[in-house]
């Protein structure tokens, strides 16, 4: 790594390290909580001290920098800073003391974060409670070191920051008249940052509401559930307006509310029920800290979550409505609208893509609980046929064998795997006849995965391909479909299952992705179960459309555009980040837009920067594309709302978000023109981005993209204030 960027990421690790007390990577609520710090001139400049020191020991160190720089290590540095800061006097030995502190601080977290990450829990403020009960503990005895009457001149410090505009504005907030129970609330919030002033929690909510909207509601449910909760068992809330302590049920709910968990109604009755105990932990482990004069911080807040992210893991089924987050985006509404993006559109991510055993259109004959055998533990398999125009399985009379249309067609490996069992040598049935002996027929088993196996059954007598222990690609034929078994006519049986055995119980495993063929034209189902008497084939993959969006690492795009009546250019590139993630990034704005592509489907999962980009437009207008002319096809999908739309309306949802969500994005592609069936050279398609409040459409986009034998050619975008025409000429 190139020294420019080692200064970048130390330079990025400061504020990061700010906002990661709220679990923020933002960058200004990140230097408002900065400035907050210095409210106290002394103890902001030790906090920002103790950030320096461990962020260059940690680089120093060789410790892993880009986590440095997201102001893991930091933040907790920065508590111990101002703790101690605001505590003692300011002079040379506190600033020895506290470096000191802050390369504890660092060794700690490092520590920790190989001890229980492994377990994929975070260190909290751990290493800032070891850190600040060892440095108080032991600076009892330092002589040199005397206790800061600041507070008592606040109004002093002030004045040498900011003068007497500065103080008029302190004053005048603090003597707000506000309701107790408020008052209490912004003096815990501001006391995270060891700031024991109204101004400061005022400053801070507000910055929290910019920040998190879903945070903001958390930090008020989680206080005043305490609040009451004190008020109902006639706890003195003395003791919570003394010292503060309420910050711990703040950073709880923000915690199990919306950061660590899911935002959801789960979620928020789950911070309810926890409030109440963190506050019993709370007052009896300040009765147990006394002892040593030491304060409890927020090691309730600590022991809680922890806890309970602990207790989740033991959980033997997952849940979509308390789910842990797995992609942290740093913000409970990216988390949110990430997670339900990704439950629609990614639930099988990953899943072994299972694809379907033939070439050409085949017929459900039988699907899953069926009319004849497909019942109890056998009831998730199908049954495949070919027929014709009139439906029919067979020319002619049907008496033979070869009179059936699936007799003898190729049957494919459904993905890739390992042969696991082969029966080869059962004679076909005559029509009508079934052989109840040899249920199964001739089977192949392949296995895909640890516990998915597939079974492909009733085929024909030593037409199998494969031996057992074969390593086998999705597509290589298998064998020929058949009519042994217990088979009355030929056709494909196939089924999933746990175990490598013949007649193994069935396992519900959904089919990839084909094509659903209905009378009023095609449609694309992913991850789904066909039903009986659909007709369905796999994706037929057109070359040009494969071509055009197969974004490989290193490719350069150059487009002419039109915008507006304005000439400009834009130029993309295709590259890959550290964890092997494809996207395409536009040189003049910074955009980026991620997509994964499986060769059957391209899709977008994500996108940063300017929304006004080309790149955006593009990003919008292909959001899914199958790789497969289909004429009409329509694929629909839904955008993440916080990709869409921008403040004030996201964030009004964002409120509700975790309840109702009022506000609604949805792709619509349609396979619109291809010049020539046998030999395309181009091909058209059209979508569409409709926003909408209630059913009630905001704004729509129309796109149109044309790509031809060099790739994606033309993309043209209309909207009300909006006319785009971009071409790409290189």
């Amino acid at each position: 790594m190139k020294v420019s960027d080692d200064i970048k990421l130390f330079i990025r690790s400061i504020p990061n390290s700010y906002g990661q007390v709220f679990f923020s990577d933002q960058r200004l609520f990140a230097l408002i909580l900065m400035g907050i710090t210095f409210f106290d001139l002394y103890a902001g400049m030790l906090g920002f001290l103790s950030v320096i020191t461990t962020n260059l020991v940690g680089f120093l160190l060789g410790f892993d920098k880009k986590i440095i720089s997201k102001g893991v290590f930091g933040f907790n540095s920065l508590l111990v800073g101002l703790g101690l800061g605001i505590y003692f006097k300011p002079d040379i030995q506190l600033i020895l003391v506290i470096m000191m502190a802050a390369i504890l601080t660092l060794l700690i977290a490092v520590s920790l974060q190989g001890v229980i990450g492994k377990y994929a829990l975070p260190f909290l403020s751990i290493p800032f409670l070891l850190s600040i009960w060892i440095m108080t503990l032991s600076t009892r005895e330092f002589a040199a070191l005397g206790i800061s009457e600041r507070g008592i001149y606040t109004f002093n410090d002030l004045y040498t920051i900011g003068g007497d505009p500065l103080v008029r504005i302190y004053d005048w907030w603090n003597n707000l008249q506000l309701p107790r129970s408020l008052r209490i609330y912004f003096i815990s919030l501001g006391a995270i940052l060891f700031q024991y002033n109204l101004l400061s929690g005022i400053i801070l909510s507000l910055g929290l509401l910019l920040f998190s909207r879903i945070s903001f509601s958390l930090s008020l449910i989680g206080f005043y559930t305490a609040y009451l909760f004190y008020e109902i068992l006639g706890a003195n809330i003395s003791e919570l307006s003394y010292s503060y302590i309420g910050f711990n049920y703040i950073l709880t709910s923000i915690a199990v509310g919306g950061f660590f968990i899911i935002p959801s109604r789960r979620s928020y009755l789950w911070v309810i029920l926890l409030i109440p105990i963190v506050a019993m932990i709370t007052i009896s482990l300040s009765k147990v800290f006394a002892v040593f004069s030491l304060p409890v911080y927020s090691l309730p807040f600590n022991l809680v979550v922890l806890l309970f992210l602990y207790a989740l893991k033991f959980r033997v089924n997952s849940s979509t409505t308390l789910s842990e987050v797995l992609i942290q985006h740093n913000s409970p509404e990216k988390n949110l609208y990430a997670f339900h993006n990704d439950v629609v559109r990614f639930r099988h991510h990953d899943k072994v893509n299972i694809k379907l055993p033939f070439l050409g259109t085949w017929t459900v004959s039988q699907a899953h609980n069926g009319e004849y055998t497909h019942k109890d533990e056998f009831r998730h398999a199908w049954d495949f046929v070919i027929t014709d125009t009139e439906s029919q399985q067979f020319m002619g009379s049907g008496d033979l064998l070869t009179d059936y249309y699936c007799y003898d067609k190729m049957v494919l490996a459904p993905a890739d795997g390992t042969v696991e069992f082969v029966m080869d040598r059962i004679p076909d049935n005559i029509i009508g006849e079934v052989n109840l002996k040899d249920n199964w027929g001739n089977t192949v088993i392949v296995k895909h995965d640890d516990n998915l196996y597939t079974s492909l059954s009733h085929l024909k007598e030593r037409s199998i391909k494969v031996k057992e222990g074969d390593l086998i690609k999705e597509g290589d034929e298998i064998g020929r479909c058949g009519n042994s078994g217990r088979s009355p006519y030929p056709h494909l049986h196939f089924q999933a299952q746990e175990t490598p055995y013949i007649g193994s119980f069935t396992v519900e495993y959904p089919i990839s992705y084909y094509i659903n063929h209905h009378q009023k034209g095609f449609k694309l189902d992913s991850f789904a179960f066909p039903e009986i008497d659909d007709m369905i084939s796999s994706i037929d993959r057109s070359d040009l459309l494969f071509n055009a969006f197969h974004f490989i690492p290193g490719k350069h795009y150059h487009f002419e555009v039109l915008k507006n009546g304005e000439k400009i250019e834009s130029f993309w590139e295709i590259n890959t980040d550290p964890y092997n993630n494809s996207y395409i990034r536009c040189h003049q704005s910074g955009a980026m837009a991620y997509f994964i592509n499986d060769g059957n489907l391209m899709y977008f999962t994500h996108f940063t920067g300017n929304k006004k980009s080309l790149l955006y437009y593009f990003f919008l207008a292909a959001f899914q594309v199958q790789q497969g002319f289909y004429q009409d096809l329509i694929i629909s999908d839904r955008y993440p709302l916080n990709l869409i739309f921008n403040q004030p309306l996201l964030g009004l949802q964002d409120l509700v978000a975790p309840f109702w969500k009022f506000l609604r994005s949805e792709f619509q592609c349609k396979y619109d023109w291809i010049d020539n069936d046998m030999s395309p050279s181009e091909i058209r398609l059209v979508s569409s981005a409709t926003n909408s409040l209630a059913g009630k459409v905001l704004r729509r986009f129309d796109f149109s993209i044309t790509v031809n034998d060099k790739g994606i050619h033309k993309l043209t975008v209309e909207t009300e204030d909006l006319q785009l025409e971009a071409t790409c000429i290189e």
